[in-house]
């Protein structure tokens, strides 16, 4: 199976040490790591909108070769931080993120399913944090939904949990969950241990900007792996039929 990102050498100065890798079609991927490890700028890159060195490919060109709209159509990308724009509505907002008129019902669909139905008519500027994160979000999958355009296939989001409660962290799961199955491939950075050993289908670890593991998430999240990157004690607990770490005091 040919990657639909590979990953050359690619380097950020000051950033990202020398990295290369790939990410197959349909894969679950999570990039984890303390604060500072590089995750944010390494999803920048693979969204093609971060200057580096070496070489990022996405479908075998170029990511900063492909024309803007093109690109678009191909992936979505969640910056960690975006100050909500100029007032609009949370309807108008999202709708200037579905390719279609059509996908109308899938935009609604969504909002249900984010506990954003009853927002659609508050102005984006008067959201709370959590509501702004929920809209950026579903503006994302929009662009790139099955439901919506027939050529998406890359969700790259940068902590997408950050400001949810547990209740709003669940519904973005199912979403993303539903948007895996449908063949969408998804790489996100998270700081939840425990959700990567639960969702992911593979990790990268990283430290420093070096990426010191990658695999099956529990083989990289090992003791001693995280142990290195985090310069504290783990240890692996069995709980409920899932497998948890945890930091030791």
């Amino acid at each position: 199976m040919l990657p639909l990102l590979a990953l050359q050498n690619l380097a950020v100065t000051g950033r990202l040490a020398p990295l290369s890798g790939h990410v197959l079609p349909g894969a679950y991927l999570h990039l984890v790591g303390p604060n500072g490890a590089g995750k944010s700028t390494l999803l920048a890159c693979m969204a093609g909108l971060h200057p580096h060195q070496g070489a990022c490919l996405l479908s075998g060109q170029p990511v900063s070769g492909w024309p803007a709209a093109a690109l678009a159509h191909q992936r979505a990308w969640l910056s960690q931080q975006q100050v909500a724009p100029f007032a609009m509505p949370v309807w108008h907002y999202l709708s200037l993120h579905q390719p279609r008129e059509s996908a109308q019902a899938v935009m609604l669909s969504l909002a249900r399913a984010l506990g954003l139905e009853d927002k659609l008519t508050r102005q984006v500027s008067q959201l709370s944090g959590g509501e702004w994160q929920r809209v950026r979000l579903a503006a994302c999958v929009l662009q790139i939904h099955p439901g919506c355009h027939d050529g998406g296939r890359l969700l790259l989001l940068d902590e997408p949990m950050a400001g949810l409660d547990v209740a709003q962290q669940a519904a973005v799961d199912r979403v993303l969950g539903e948007l895996h199955q449908a063949g969408i491939t998804i790489v996100l950075s998270s700081h939840d241990l425990n959700h990567t050993l639960r969702h992911a289908s593979q990790v990268w670890l990283l430290k420093g900007g070096v990426l010191l593991a990658r695999g099956e998430p529990g083989d990289v999240l090992s003791e001693d792996n995280l142990t290195r990157a985090y310069g504290v004690g783990f240890r692996h607990l069995r709980v409920d039929g899932y497998n948890m770490v945890v930091p030791v005091p």
